[in-house]
């Protein structure tokens, strides 16, 4: 047996085993995450693979034998394994396009290195049910459109446009260029409930552990604060998303 697709009962089917079912699905043209690739091996067609990937744009990560062993659970991947998006990617360009099909001011989520894939679910969940126009997450670092986002999103991955992107910061530029504020979720900001949220909204949430990057943080016209009252002085990332989302839709009218 040469590779398969993996389902462990679960609907974990987005993770694919093997050099001709990954070289197929490259060649098919499904949206690939992550191509897993054993370090230090580029024998045979693992060579062509990797050239392959690397010219569609995938992320190309070199793992030791036991992770690979582990993540394809006893499979026999050959040195090979890739991880599907659950669905097709947005340019920026489609996020701004839907907002100016309806007629609104833009308002974007954009996800810094959020990692936990409930998390950037929800988040995209809740973008749908407030009227978001779209969110960005960056290319190499957090969470993707993994099967595990798809489910945490109720579905919501079907209508809400994400946009993976190389450089959250380049972005940043680009979008106050078309007249965006950018807005970061952070401690020691103005409180969330006392800001302007008029025009074309970018709203950033930073990674569950450290927060906004510095870099992305230098590019926010405001810093906004959630109090916090109890013992814990950090909120969920999706929850903190949530609760300053609908301040936006909120402030809009």
């Amino acid at each position: 047996m040469d590779g398969k697709t993996r389902d462990d009962g679960n609907k974990n089917t987005d993770l694919i085993i093997g050099r001709n079912p990954v070289s197929e699905a490259l060649k098919s043209g499904r949206e690939i995450d992550t191509l897993f690739v054993l370090a230090g091996d580029r024998s045979g067609s693992v060579g062509v693979i990797i050239a392959k990937a690397a010219e569609k744009g995938v992320v190309i990560k070199e793992i030791n034998r036991n992770k690979l062993d582990l993540m394809c659970g006893g499979a026999n991947h050959q040195g090979v394994a890739a991880r599907a998006a659950a669905h097709t990617y947005a340019d920026v360009s489609d996020i701004l396009d839907a907002a100016r099909e309806k007629g609104e001011d833009p308002f974007v989520i954009i996800c810094d290195d959020i990692e936990d894939p409930h998390n950037l679910g929800a988040i995209i969940r809740t973008a749908d049910a407030c009227g978001a126009h779209g969110v960005i997450i960056p290319k190499r670092h957090g969470a993707s459109l993994t099967y595990a986002v798809g489910k945490a999103s109720a579905g919501a991955i079907e209508y809400v446009p994400v946009a993976r992107v190389p450089n959250l910061s380049a972005v940043i530029d680009e979008l106050k260029e078309k007249g965006f504020w950018i807005y970061g979720a952070d401690m020691n900001g103005t409180r969330w409930d006392e800001q302007d949220y008029s025009g074309a909204v970018a709203l950033v949430i930073g990674s569950e552990g450290r927060g906004i990057s510095r870099l992305v943080r230098e590019k926010c016209d405001f810093i906004i604060s959630l109090p916090m009252r109890g013992n814990v002085n950090s909120l969920n990332a999706s929850v903190a998303a949530g609760i300053l989302m609908y301040e936006v839709v909120r402030n809009k009218g």
